[in-house]
């Protein structure tokens, strides 16, 4: 007979975890944000909507310590949360009936990224998780030497698809490209900047299709998956080896593997501004190629750096209380995550404040940061000191479990102040 799944008991949830998850979703509301001020394909081809140097040097910042470092972090911990949660489901329903509520989890938050990129906002990335989780179902019986290899493999890609690229160079589709996307910043410009709520959702399903079908867009968003596989992989390992449950044992390790990932971080970063300053994105060349190269390695060394600084705060008496309301945020993330796109969309689209296309990389940094403490943080907390889950998170267990998740044990229900 099967178990019912009752929720995690908060005294059994894995705080590390959690304040991981907060602190990475700061990182990414901080990447996304400039996408739903500005046409995502803005700056493709080299040219600065916003040339005063503070704006350039918070871009450089931005692009340099952010980008790719924190929904990586998320991806990690979804390979983290993989082992975790699929192996409760194991022990309580067995090997089919574990798997088979597992997909339907992930099938779950696939339907929920497709609405949100479809209709709301287009860099979603709830589909690409689900899909990876998919993948991941598929190769969990894998050796870790195996798991590895792929590791391997996703990391070699940029360099493998780079020399691919500047090797089969075609001039004049490349300016077809440049001016198919001059058209696509001009229709986003319209439809979000000065639309309402349906033509903006309109333009989000078109262009939605036409990164999927159009063959320059589908390799950007091939790269895309195999940068988020790489990170999934690695927190898979990490998760099925339980690290993360016995992280005490390995605070020594965690201490040296920080500044490791510090020096690979800083160096490769470096390396990849470099390239940022002196090649355009759509022109492949070689610098090109070894800043991808770079940014891979940049990525994984300071989401690495990140992470272990993190752990190691969080065993320290003093930081421990200071993140605790950054793990409120940790604790409802689908929630945050979606509640970020609202946030985002109504200050800049023409339904909302209209602020589309005005404000620079520098304020919007400041923006971002300002609307996670001030709004996100006192929410999340008010929230959990009244019930067990986030809003979506609860929707996502009722699409999981059906009744079960509908159980009085399960519920969202009142619960005691914060503990």
């Amino acid at each position: 007979m099967a178990i019912a799944i009752e929720p995690v008991p908060t005294s059994e949830r894995i705080f590390t975890l959690d304040v991981i998850r907060g602190v990475a979703l700061l990182g990414i509301f901080i990447m996304n944000i400039p996408f739903m001020s500005t046409s995502v394909f803005t700056g493709i081809d080299g040219a600065q909507a916003f040339p005063m140097w503070w704006d350039r040097t918070a871009e450089l910042l931005r692009e340099v310590l952010f980008s790719g470092k924190f929904n990586s972090m998320f991806s990690l911990l979804f390979g983290v949360g993989f082992t975790i949660q699929l192996g409760r489901l194991l022990e309580r329903d067995g090997a089919t009936g574990g798997v088979t509520t597992y997909a339907r989890r992930l099938i779950a938050l696939l339907a929920f990224g497709i609405v949100h990129a479809c209709v709301f906002w287009t860099g979603d990335v709830l589909h690409v998780y689900a899909v990876l989780g998919l993948v991941l179902l598929l190769v969990r019986k894998a050796s870790d030497r195996v798991i590895i290899a792929l590791i391997v493999a996703t990391i070699l890609f940029p360099a493998v698809a780079g020399i691919y690229r500047l090797v089969t160079a075609d001039t004049e589709a490349l300016q077809q490209m440049e001016a198919m996307y001059a058209g696509w910043i001009a229709s986003n410009n319209l439809a979000y900047g000065k639309g309402s709520f349906l033509e903006a959702a309109r333009e989000h399903a078109r262009e939605m299709i036409f990164l999927y079908r159009d063959p320059g867009s589908a390799y950007f968003m091939l790269a895309f998956y195999v940068q988020m596989a790489t990170t999934l992989l690695l927190g898979f390992l990490v998760g099925r080896h339980r690290v993360m449950q016995n992280i005490d044992r390995y605070l020594p390790q965690v201490r040296t593997l920080q500044w490791w990932a510090l020096g690979v971080g800083a160096a490769c970063g470096a390396l990849y501004a470099y390239g940022l300053l002196n090649f355009e994105p759509l022109k492949p060349t070689l610098l090109g190629v070894v800043a991808s190269v770079a940014y891979v390695l940049c990525r994984v060394g300071l989401m690495t750096f990140y992470v272990t600084t993190l752990i190691r705060l969080i065993h320290n008496e003093r930081w421990r209380p200071r993140l605790a309301p950054i793990a409120t945020v940790g604790r409802m993330p689908l929630t945050n995550y979606l509640f970020q796109t609202l946030l985002g969309t109504f200050i800049f689209y023409g339904w909302g404040l209209g602020l589309w296309g005005k404000v620079g990389p520098a304020t919007l940094l400041l923006l971002a940061v300002i609307l996670y403490f001030a709004i996100q943080i006192p929410l999340s907390t008010w929230w959990l000191n009244r019930f067990r889950y986030g809003p979506m998170e609860y929707f996502w267990r009722v699409l999981t479990y059906g009744r079960k998740a509908m159980s009085p044990q399960s519920a969202i229900a009142p619960t005691p102040a914060a503990q």
